[in-house]
């Protein structure tokens, strides 16, 4: 570790009425590599534990492939069944879910994450500015968006005082340089000395100054370590989002095979490719990548469940199904699907349990 992070003890992370032992939250992986054991693990672990809806239906024994509209059907009791075994397995640890505002049943699995006992609820791919409609019976249950700048956060707070009279329970920031999957084009990423400190302190300064409260800021992208963690507790964050580290556990919900690939893998295996829903992920590279790239003839474009809001899918088949290409990485086919990757890679030489790379990071 850096002469200059020195590490001092994690303090706990309030978000609304829930206390996390360890300011650390588990990033949400789709398809189905995030799913209830991760989750519960990682909130057995004294962390927050979050499953991903995204497809959560897809691999389920409700969702039929010759009746497309069976799929929100199938998200919808896949994530209660998700749910349940999460809570088994952590009954009282935190348990959030992370929800794509982009998603066509968005409204229906916020609702029913809170109906169903979810600690907590975390959106991402848009600004939720309705989801306190959806979770109105549940106050128990918080909401924390994730950001990529401080003209979203402003415009989201605003929007959220006028309508309800509140304010989230905490916000993620994305580092949009360094994030796994997609992410966000905001002004900063291409400027000149653009850091995610930066965002943090001017973030911190219109919550304390304008609103006049303190919302816990947790930084999401790049946070591999303990040393990570330290940097990011220096620059003003309450807490972090960690996802890629998380893969190559014991517990996480995908094929083995896909946790082999991030265990092998380094920096020059991280590519940025284009995706169905108009903005750049970051992919580990295979022949699914090569094929997205070159616009390959011989590429799979037949949309499997009509997901999303906004899909370039459905155009004429003009690129992939996000979904079926997520799905078949996680599966086990690490050539011919989309294995979604942060920047900081290459620094775990083993399979874990989540249990021991909670104690690397808290200890």
């Amino acid at each position: 570790m850096s002469n200059s992070v020195i590490a001092s003890p994690l303090h706990p992370l309030r978000i609304g009425k829930h206390i996390a032992r360890y300011p650390i939250v588990q990033g949400a992986m789709a398809v189905r590599v995030s799913g209830a054991n991760l989750a519960g693990a990682v909130a057995n672990a004294g962390g927050v534990g979050v499953i991903a809806t995204l497809g959560i239906g897809l691999d389920s024994p409700y969702f039929d492939r010759r009746k497309r509209q069976s799929f929100f059907t199938a998200n919808k009791l896949a994530l209660i069944d998700e749910l349940a075994k999460a809570r088994y397995i952590s009954p009282d640890g935190i348990i959030g879910v992370n929800i794509l505002v982009a998603t066509k049943d968005y409204s229906v699995l916020a609702q029913t994450a809170a109906a169903e006992g979810a600690n907590l609820i975390i959106t991402a791919a848009g600004l939720p500015l309705s989801l306190p409609t959806y979770i109105a019976d549940y106050p128990d249950v918080a909401l924390m968006p994730t950001v990529a700048n401080v003209d979203d956060a402003k415009y989201l707070c605003q929007t959220w005082q006028s309508r309800y009279h509140r304010l989230p329970d905490a916000l993620i920031v994305e580092n949009c340089q360094m994030i796994g999957g997609h992410f966000s084009q905001c002004e900063q990423a291409n400027t000149p000395g653009f850091s995610v400190a930066t965002v943090i302190s001017q973030l911190r300064e219109y919550l304390t100054t304008h609103i006049g409260v303190m919302i816990p800021l947790i930084v999401s992208g790049g946070i591999c370590d303990r040393h990570d963690i330290e940097k990011m507790m220096q620059i003003g964050a309450n807490g972090v989002q960690i996802g890629t580290r998380f893969i190559t556990t014991q517990e996480c919900d995908a094929d083995i095979r896909y946790k082999v690939r991030h265990l092998q893998a380094n920096i020059t295996d991280i590519v940025t490719v284009p995706s169905p829903v108009g903005k750049p992920s970051r992919a580990l590279s295979n022949l699914f990548t090569e094929k997205v790239t070159a616009n390959a003839s011989t590429l799979e474009r037949r949309c499997i469940a009509n997901c999303l809001e906004v899909c370039l899918c459905r155009d004429k088949g003009k690129t992939y199904c996000l979904l079926q290409a997520l799905s078949q990485a996680a599966r086990g086919d690490i050539e011919n699907g989309l294995i979604f990757s942060g920047t900081n890679i290459g620094k775990t030489e083993q399979i874990i349990s989540v249990a021991e790379l909670m104690a690397e990071f808290t200890r």
